[in-house]
């Protein structure tokens, strides 16, 4: 059971609570053994946090995930894992991820709250409502990046990044709908009701609009962002942004891929490596003046 448990908790995927550390990170306090260390704590609660969510969520679509080619094979669907069980281990996760979040402090305990209010509603019902259901992925990781923000208290922390983060998960989200529709094909409708309301053409203008909006943001928080350095040099980042991008969409619509975005940046080579470089050169561009200096 526990083997099954664990899978069912998706370690995998806390790969993405890693934008907890953008508030620690591009506030210039990552240096700081105090606040790195709290944002470690909060990427621990987080992880715990949506693991108790993927539990929730296996729970509910249990029966239309045995449907699915892929999904079935989740330890609650496949019937590895009993309900009770993963009930329980659900309720335990939350309670001790969410009385750790208010011991951290009652900024950062009340967004994992609403974080976990949020991703129920999700599971129960909002995954069902056309664009609004990316729209909400996309909300749960802007809370995870205000969350970070509220465990190290920033003081320069570029609103034009909450955007970016929007705009990012929303690209993810949205291609991770195309995956579901190409994959799924006429059997789409008894998976997710908002399957039924979209469309390769309208998932695609959906990708490039996102897409351009994305790349202008980050553009434009590279060079007003108030805690970077007057030179600009923020703006180097933008060549690994922007190769980044394209070799997402190069996966999704060259190699088919797009489904789990955790699979596709940890699988593919090329796309670490521009991760690498991009955090190398931020990390020297918002450091160096502190460490040169």
């Amino acid at each position: 059971m526990l083997p099954a448990l664990l899978r069912a908790m998706r370690p995998r995927q806390w790969s993405k609570n890693v934008f907890v550390f953008a508030g620690v990170f591009f506030d210039g306090r990552a240096l700081d053994a105090m606040r790195l260390g709290r944002s470690l704590a909060a990427f621990v609660i987080f992880c715990l946090l949506s693991s108790a969510v993927y539990l929730i969520n296996d729970l509910v679509d249990a029966d239309k995930d045995r449907q699915h080619p892929t999904k079935r094979h989740r330890p609650i669907a496949s019937g590895a894992l009993a309900p009770s069980p993963a009930i329980v281990a659900a309720v335990l996760l939350v309670a001790v991820s969410l009385g750790s979040a208010f011991v951290l402090g009652w900024p950062f305990g009340l967004v994992s709250l609403a974080y976990l209010l949020l991703m129920i509603a999700y599971s129960f019902y909002l995954k069902n409502l056309v664009i609004l259901d990316v729209m909400i992925i996309a909300t749960g990781f802007v809370l995870r990046v205000f969350a970070g923000t509220a465990a190290v208290q920033v003081t320069r922390f570029s609103p034009w990044l909450y955007v970016c983060s929007t705009l990012l998960a929303l690209f993810i989200a949205i291609n991770k709908r195309r995956e579901e529709l190409l994959l799924l094909a006429d059997e789409a409708d008894n998976h997710r009701t908002s399957l039924r309301e979209y469309n390769l053409e309208f998932l695609d203008t959906m990708t490039s609009l996102v897409t351009a909006t994305l790349l202008a943001s980050y553009s434009f928080y590279t060079f007003s962002a108030p805690n970077l350095p007057a030179d600009h040099s923020m703006m180097f980042t933008i060549p690994f942004v922007l190769y980044g991008i394209f070799r997402y969409l190069y996966l999704v619509h060259g190699r088919g891929l797009g489904g789990a975005p955790e699979d596709i940046v940890l699988g593919d080579k090329p796309l670490l490596i521009t991760l690498a470089l991009w955090a190398l050169t931020a990390g020297i561009v918002i450091y160096g003046p502190t460490l040169w200096g």
